[in-house]
């Protein structure tokens, strides 16, 4: 009677799965044979592009309106600044993360300011912005990347360089080591917790590993041709899924683990970001952990794959590292300063302007997608149904001569300077750190925690990258990562 039921139960969900995969094909429209569609769904756009986004950026760039439809994925695609802050700022209430996004990172970030709308969205966001703009914690994370750089990061540098550990055919892996300063940096300041990522050994932390896995394969749920692929995965816990709980069990262990030992030993005086939520938040350890996990996010590999893209432009460009070292030289007047403080930071305005001006071609957050509530029109004339994933593509928007003019594919810092002065674009124009009401408010944190370590490491070391002819390939995820890493040779410079 029982395998009966079995069977049954077994054959009642195939067929329900059945149903909903072709009614979401229906939906999707999988029979357009437009040249976009047909060029997606054959792959054929490999063969002359190595990553997706730069075959966005070719149809965005031959667009007149600077905005395509991607049919068969229910997709609107743009580059046009007009249309972003249509998005983001006028019509903003029209075009939240929307269910479809939250259910892909749910499992990870569940209801964290990244996964969230309305007032949940609301609330979090002002008592992080209470938090995050107060002089005390930026003081706070200035003094945990300066340790890090201090403590770890040099003393690891000038022993692989002094070792030779660096193999001459492949050198180091730049990227893992700014994944690791990275998550040194944002496990301290969320958490209050040391992995010890750059330890000398570059051990394996099981938390960053965890970490790793399940931001990989949430982001791999969103690259699926249907929703209904991975969530009969996770209803039957094999392959992807399966290995994607596992890792956000060992997540939610260690936070648990972290929140009942606060509440035990008092947050009153701790400054990490779960302490000052926690005198906020009361006895919700799962809303805590999903608030911190956020921030956690989007603090490692953000800044980590920005940093990366950087040092991939300066070793191609050594005329701006010049010019950054002779203003390192003008500030940083003593030479045997290892860190700046935080007011030399702020004099740096040619380091500020390179650093903006990687990431407008090498932003860390490639793309990004709202829903729409309801039936809309761009301000371009693009109509939109509701219901409709819309994407604004920051990687795409730095490479358009219509927004930043022929020269713009040329890492030129001198853009961002007026008078030697560093004065910031249009946001919507440069939608690297979003835009209008959801702007990233980690932004000046970020800014001041890659000057820091840039300052340090090209005042020291020349780092030169293998292969610095060739393009970066990028691996899906949530972040710019490249594939393969990032291969560099460092030499240490006289003082």
């Amino acid at each position: 009677m029982e395998s009966t039921l079995g069977l049954l139960f077994f054959l009642f969900t195939l067929l329900f799965c059945i149903f909903s995969f072709l009614l979401f094909l229906s939906r999707m429209k999988p029979w357009c044979n437009c040249h976009t569609c047909r060029t997606y769904t054959t792959m054929s756009r490999t063969t002359h592009f190595t990553n997706l986004s730069d075959w966005y950026t070719h149809l965005l760039r031959n667009s007149a309106t600077g905005t395509i439809h991607v049919h068969v994925l229910g997709n609107i695609v743009t580059s046009n600044p007009i249309n972003v802050e249509y998005m983001l700022k006028t019509r903003f209430q029209n075009y939240p993360k929307g269910r479809p996004f939250s259910a892909i990172l749910g499992d990870l970030l569940g209801h964290g300011i990244f996964n969230v709308d309305g007032s949940a969205w609301m609330f979090q966001r002002k008592m992080a912005s209470l938090e995050l703009g107060s002089v005390a914690v930026r003081t706070y994370a200035l003094q945990i990347v300066t340790e890090e750089i201090r403590t770890r990061l040099l003393p690891l540098m000038v022993s692989s360089v002094a070792c030779g550990q660096q193999d001459q055919d492949s050198g180091m892996d730049l990227q893992d080591i700014l994944r690791r300063f990275s998550f040194d940096n944002i496990c301290k300041f969320s958490f209050g917790v040391d992995p010890g990522c750059l330890q000398p050994s570059l051990p394996v932390s099981p938390f960053a590993a965890a970490f790793d896995t399940a931001s990989k394969l949430s982001a791999e749920r969103a690259m699926t041709s249907s929703p209904i692929t991975w969530k009969i995965k996770r209803l039957l816990n094999i392959g992807s899924e399966k290995k994607l709980k596992q890792a956000i069990k060992i997540i939610n262990n260690l936070a648990e683990e972290l929140i009942n030992k606060r509440r035990k030993i008092g947050f009153s005086t701790r400054k990490d970001l779960l302490s000052r939520f926690m005198s906020s938040v009361e006895n919700d350890n799962k809303y805590l952990r999903d608030i911190v996990v956020s921030f956690l996010l989007a603090g490692r590999d953000t800044v980590a794959a920005a940093l990366t893209g950087f040092f991939f432009l300066l070793s191609k460009n050594p005329s701006v590292e010049v010019l950054i070292r002779e203003e390192l030289d003008r500030i940083l007047d003593n030479p045997v300063q290892e860190c700046a403080s935080f007011e030399q930071l702020q004099q740096m305005h040619y380091l500020t302007a390179a650093i903006y001006e990687s990431m407008r071609l090498f932003p860390p957050v490639q793309f990004d997608s709202k829903f729409a509530q309801e039936d809309d029109v761009l301000p371009d004339g693009t109509f939109v149904p509701m219901g409709t994933r819309v994407t604004y593509h920051p990687y795409a928007m730095g490479r358009m001569d219509r927004i930043w003019g022929s020269d713009c594919l040329k890492f030129k810092p001198e853009r961002w300077l007026h008078a030697g002065v560093f004065v910031p674009e249009d946001p919507f124009k440069y939608p690297v750190f979003q835009a209008g009401v959801r702007i990233c408010l980690g932004k000046e944190l970020a800014v001041v925690e890659m000057k820091s370590l840039v300052a340090t490491l090209i005042r020291q070391f020349d780092i030169r990258v293998v292969g610095s002819d060739t393009e970066p390939r990028f691996a899906p995820g949530l972040t710019a990562t490249m594939r393969g890493g990032l291969s560099v040779r460092v030499y240490e410079r006289s003082r």
